[in-house]
């Protein structure tokens, strides 16, 4: 009988608590670049979609 070991697949990923907390906050910083894009706000905006898809996404994907 074969022993079942408790490794991760090869192809899944696996997410701590970490990074699910900020790719969160990437995609709360993306959601609030769109509504102040769409009210028209041209200097805030591009900074926080940037945060989000640049820098926070990145760092959740990478971080173990």
């Amino acid at each position: 009988m074969k022993s079942k070991k408790s490794e991760t697949p090869v192809g899944k990923l696996s997410f701590s608590k970490t990074s699910i907390l900020i790719f969160t906050a990437a995609l709360i910083s993306i959601l609030a670049g769109y509504i102040l894009m769409s009210a028209g706000d041209i200097t805030l905006s591009p900074a926080l979609l940037v945060l989000g898809y640049v820098i926070l996404i990145p760092v959740a994907i990478l971080k173990k």
